[in-house]
């Protein structure tokens, strides 16, 4: 009996494509809701007390609603956007992600001063999201010291925060410092967490290296 493959020459590639598509997919929804925690600094410059409520609560309603989700509990919006946005070796799982995010910015705020909490936290938003949208998708390098993920993904999580630690203070060697902290955080195997790490070690980087701000 003939493959599928020898009958439709094209299948095969078509799968890949319609496969990788997917993928591409999911991780712009996953990263989307990423960045959103971007927002942060700002609406913390205008009440952080009501930011550090509105983080607890989303942390908290979420994992509300993933237990639901688990137990057989269809929440309408959020377990459908949990299930598009879920990595496959989150299936069947409790998905930490926006969990590790919420706690990571919410860590910042609390623990440093504004710029240094924003520098914290855009490192997250965007060193950990530009990494991870690059390195899946362009990159090819992946050595063995990075542990399965790439040169190109770590070049861009060191852009991201170089350029946005700059812009926010106005200091090339608390960039630099900062960059560098996220790009290593953002390279060992921490999965999810991740998110929590890398605004915790780059907040406590930015205040060693002198920016009490």
């Amino acid at each position: 009996m003939s493959s599928i493959s020898s009958v439709f020459p094209n299948y095969s590639r078509r799968t890949v494509i319609i496969g990788r598509s997917g993928e591409l997919s999911s991780e712009i929804i996953r990263k989307s809701l990423h960045f959103l925690i971007a927002l942060t600094p700002s609406l913390a410059a205008v009440n952080k007390m009501a930011t550090v409520f509105l983080l607890i609560t989303g942390v908290l309603g979420y994992t509300l609603m993933e237990t639901l989700r688990l137990s057989g509990v269809k929440v309408p919006v959020i377990s459908s956007l949990t299930g598009m946005a879920s990595r496959p070796r989150d299936f069947g799982r409790f998905v930490m992600g926006p969990v590790t995010l919420g706690l990571g910015a919410l860590c910042a705020l609390l623990l440093y001063p504004s710029a240094a909490a924003a520098i914290a936290i855009y490192a997250l938003a965007f060193g950990d999201g530009f990494a991870s949208l690059v390195g899946r998708f362009l990159g090819k390098w992946r050595p063995a010291f990075l542990y399965g993920k790439s040169i190109e993904g770590s070049v861009a999580c060191f852009t991201a925060v170089l350029l946005i630690s700059y812009a926010v203070s106005g200091n090339l060697h608390i960039a630099l410092v900062a960059a560098f902290t996220a790009t290593a955080v953002e390279a060992l195997p921490l999965e999810d967490y991740d998110n929590l790490l890398i605004p915790i070690t780059v907040g406590l980087a930015v205040q060693f290296s002198g920016f009490m701000l």
